[in-house]
């Protein structure tokens, strides 16, 4: 960490004291994005499933279209965040992307298989203008090397959650009295006021970033800005596509969540609602943790201690590993519990999702926002937004990879739980093996 350099360090400027006020139209533009997203995820699988409103797919058929779609979700970014660095600007991206995300939404809320296709479109497009170059212009509020780019994510990845935890609720409220197609047309709603209040207080968000002081001493952002620099751009890159690698495996276990543990908590979970309520628990845990582990960074950074964001993103790994060790468990329990042909059938308490879900957004806490951050400070100025496209590339393949999910039903739930806390767990060691080169191809960070 920059703390650790032997420099007299001064409070400037550059180091902003408090956060500007630009990062709170973003949390909120984010927010309500969000919301109008996972409103849709949390239902999607189940919809397609349904014999009355949806299609009656099997849950591997559903499974398989919702990989393809997550993985061309977080595939698009690269081409936006490239429109956005060389054409358009972030954020006419942000509001083309938005009433893409509208568009979608509403075809949704017809019943027609061409129409679900239409939909998925219009939300990949939108998501490919509107996730990376919100999430660059995060980046952009600060100067380069600022101390306080990894909290402005942590605090902008919670207005990404509160969006998440509102979204199943509603969806599940609205969807019980009124059907999916009506729950879909909500999302509309959550894209509606995103793009207004970004159009709203759009100065706030395209002012630049302060600069550090003139008094001849280097502030801890410069120093971090100027040994960055010193470091040849294709070994910052090559470094960032070394995290984009590791990560792919993090996504692939995370993004169960819209499927396999979706279908865990709708079946094999006791309480009397719908699976899609389960989608507010990660989101949930995400609001509740965020303000304490950052407070806890700013504790151990205090004392010059605070672990390089590598070293936090192999933590977060293992972290991963773990819920899904507390998943494997669960379900061996409730698979001792029945026999024979009833080996799904188990019911299980819901204290086992949420304590899974809580260890696992610990380690998404410590590993997603924790990304971002990462590339806005390494990623050459003029490449911001393409490499930002390429977290979310790897996000995408990661996405595409969750397709396991069609061995939910032919594995036992134990057996496939067990598989996914091994591979985040495999990729923690690879990511502790590779934290020197990391460091020395990205310091300061």
């Amino acid at each position: 960490m920059a703390t650790q350099f032997d420099v007299a360090i001064t409070p400037t400027a550059a180091d902003l004291e408090k956060h500007p006020k630009g990062l709170y139209v973003l949390f909120a533009t984010e927010m309500w994005e969000r919301f109008s997203f996972y409103t849709m995820v949390a239902m999607f699988t189940l919809y397609m499933r349904d014999k009355v409103e949806g299609f009656g797919w099997t849950a591997a058929e559903a499974s398989t279209l919702y990989a393809n779609y997550q993985m061309f979700v977080y595939a698009s970014p690269l081409i936006g965040g490239w429109l956005a660095d060389k054409k358009l600007g972030y954020r006419k991206a942000v509001m083309i992307g938005g009433f893409f995300f509208m568009a979608g939404h509403l075809l949704l809320s017809i019943r027609s298989l061409p129409m679900v296709y239409a939909a998925l479109t219009c939300l990949v497009v939108g998501n490919g203008f509107f996730k990376p170059n919100v999430s660059t212009m995060v980046g952009n509020l600060y100067p380069d090397g600022s101390t306080l780019k990894d909290r402005a994510y942590n605090l902008f990845y919670m207005g990404i959650n509160v969006g998440a935890f509102l979204a199943p609720i509603v969806a599940t409220l609205v969807q019980a009295k009124y059907g999916f197609h009506l729950a879909f047309a909500v999302a509309t709603l959550g894209m509606i006021i995103s793009v207004s209040i970004l159009w709203k207080f759009k100065h706030l968000v395209e002012s630049k970033p302060a600069t550090p002081s003139a008094d001849g001493k280097l502030s801890v952002a410069a120093l971090a800005h100027s040994l960055m620099d010193a470091v040849p751009e294709w070994k910052r890159i090559g470094a960032l596509i070394v995290i984009f690698l590791i990560v792919i495996v993090f996504w692939m276990v995370f993004h169960q969540n819209g499927t396999t543990i979706t279908y865990w908590a709708d079946e094999n979970t006791a309480w009397s609602v719908r699976g899609i309520i389960a989608n507010s628990i990660n989101p949930g845990w995400v609001i509740l943790l965020t303000f304490p582990l950052v407070s806890f960074w700013k504790w151990l950074a205090s004392k010059g201690k605070e672990p390089s964001t590598p070293t936090k993103m192999a933590l977060g790994m293992v972290m991963t590993a773990l819920a899904f060790l507390l998943f494997f468990v669960a379900a061996k329990l409730g698979e001792a519990s029945v026999s024979g042909e009833d080996i799904y059938s188990y019911k299980m308490s819901p204290l086992w999702l949420i304590g899974a879900y809580g260890v696992l957004t610990l380690g998404e806490l410590m590993l997603s926002p924790m990304g971002l951050s990462l590339v806005s400070k390494v990623a050459p100025t003029r490449l911001r937004g393409l490499l930002m496209g390429g977290w979310f590339f790897a996000t995408a393949m990661g996405n595409k990879l969750t397709q396991i999910a069609v061995f939910w039903t032919v594995w036992k739930h134990s057996t496939f739980w067990i598989f996914l806390s091994a591979l985040a767990m495999l990729m923690a060691l690879l990511t502790v093996i590779l934290l020197k080169p990391l460091k020395k191809a990205m310091p300061g960070v």
